[in-house]
């Protein structure tokens, strides 16, 4: 049964089955048919620019990157190769298979019961997030039931995670009652709330790196398109160290630029395309939770307990403009700290074009906030390439075993997006220990982390909107300012 579910999937894929779900969703609110029907629609176009987008460029980016790596002569033994041979893996393993389908039951069951807030079967296909983790394990420990665990409470912490950031997401990404809830990369708000007073400590949230910042501050030369050419050049250049004096590198250079400039100006007119997938149902659930509760239109939702989220697929917030410039900037910075980094054995390639997905969290509860988003993640994805090095052999031996084909000529691969995430790898280290010990003590820390949020998420909230609006006042700041 579960090879015919996956030869199912794998017929139809994400752009087919996402949209029928998001129109079973949209009726069950109560959308009218029509319009539910636009809803899946716009999921599917959307779902296809941004594989179309992210396809095309992925190869080149990751040319340039190799070039950059060539340039300092430095050989690191794991080398990323995307997260698609991860997520292959994971449909082609038992556990990976079971877990698909019974955790998207348990998914339905958790929001029914109230354990969450956030519906995340309308972001099913993020499932292979929890589901390489299990592969993992079962290739480690050869325990089912450790093994389907472990996906499982990935599960729960992701969803507990989705929550505790969900009304920053919803508010800084502007689709009300939505929150992006991928295992790979919700993680991230961790250090985002963390790390925030010492950031403030710092002076950062004074720094008028934002994108309104730059439009005010440098006109034409702050816009998304504009920025992404000049990103463009100096990556390429980076790229080019060597054979700055040829006319091939300066092609190569001014195509890189132009092509990351498409990159940023075509990205964000795909993302309103698949936001419209998800604004009528967000508004339907608002709608319906005012009947619900009898409040005023003007009441803060922050308040209400009953509110809840629609799980969305990262795809929305990635073209963003603090998004993908945050990531994009990241891009050259995380492959000289992979060079620099004592005890680093991962060369970050493939999954680089991923950064502006992975920081969506760090952007909405830092309010846009770009010097912050860079402090983030080199903290937070640093440790990540050391927990990519950890489980290299582990990752590739494992998904090797499911079906995933290894490029010849490297010996050890890894997922940067899958693998470097230091609190799931801290997780995967407790269950494969197999000790009833570790085990417990990281069941014990969701549990007493979930009665506080279900106790005081509204303050939460508050207070992740109070450290927020500490970087407002540089935007309004500058909007006063005359324009060059």
């Amino acid at each position: 049964m579960l090879n015919n579910i996956h030869t199912f999937f794998n017929a139809f894929g994400a752009t087919v089955i996402v949209p029928v779900m998001i129109f079973i969703i949209a009726l069950f609110l109560k959308v009218k048919p029509k319009k539910a029907m636009m809803c899946a629609l716009y999921a599917g176009v959307g779902l296809t620019g941004f594989s179309w987008i992210i396809n095309e460029f992925t190869p080149v980016v990751t040319k340039i990157v190799r070039q950059m790596v060539d340039n300092t002569g430095i050989k690191l033994p794991i080398v990323d190769i995307g997260w698609q041979a991860g997520s292959l893996a994971s449909f082609g393993s038992p556990v990976g298979l079971t877990f698909f389908v019974f955790g998207l039951i348990a998914e339905f069951i958790l929001f029914a019961v109230g354990v969450t807030k956030v519906f995340m079967p309308s972001n099913l296909w993020n499932n292979f997030g929890f589901m390489i983790w299990g592969t993992l394990a079962f290739y480690v420990t050869h325990n089912w039931w450790i093994s389907l665990g472990l996906s499982f409470f990935m599960l729960l912490y992701t969803l507990l995670l989705a929550e505790i950031q969900a009304d920053r997401w919803s508010r800084y990404y502007k689709i009300e009652n939505t929150t992006v809830c991928a295992a790979q990369n919700i993680v991230q708000t961790v250090p985002a709330i963390l790390l925030d007073p010492l950031w403030n400590m710092l002076g950062f949230n004074k720094a008028n790196l934002t994108p309104a910042a730059f439009k005010n501050k440098f006109g034409v030369f702050g816009e998304p398109t504009t920025l992404g050419a000049i990103l463009g050049i100096v990556i390429g250049i980076l790229g080019n160290l060597k054979d700055l004096a040829t006319i091939k590198a300066w092609g190569q250079i001014f195509q890189f630029a132009i092509q990351l400039s498409a990159v940023m100006t075509i990205f964000p007119l795909v993302t309103n395309v698949f936001s419209k997938a998800f604004t009528p149902l967000a508004k339907q659930i608002d709608q319906t939770r005012k009947q619900n509760t009898n409040q005023q239109p003007e009441v803060d939702p922050v308040h209400d307990k009953k509110r809840w989220f629609l799980a969305v697929d990262d795809g929305v917030g990635y073209g963003e403009s603090a998004t993908i410039i945050s990531g994009i900037i990241l891009i050259p910075i995380m492959v000289v700290i992979a060079f620099l980094l004592p005890g680093n054995k991962t060369l970050p390639v493939v999954d680089l074009i991923s950064l502006p997905f992975m920081v969506e969290s760090i952007v909405a509860i830092t309010d846009g906030n770009i010097l912050k988003v860079i402090a983030n993640g080199v903290i937070w994805f640093s440790l990540g390439l050391y927990a990519a090095s950890w489980l290299g052999s582990i990752y590739t031996s494992a998904i090797s075993q499911y079906g995933a084909a290894i490029p010849a000529g490297i010996v050890l691969v890894t997922s940067f997006n899958l693998m470097a995430r230091p609190l799931n790898a801290l997780v995967f280290a407790a269950f494969i220990s197999q000790n009833p010990l570790w085990i417990s003590l990281c069941i014990i820390v969701y549990l007493v982390l979930l009665y506080i949020l279900r106790k005081y998420r509204s303050q939460i909230w508050i207070y992740l909107n109070k450290m927020a609006a500490k970087n407002v006042h540089a935007k309004e700041d500058l909007k006063s300012s005359p324009k060059d």
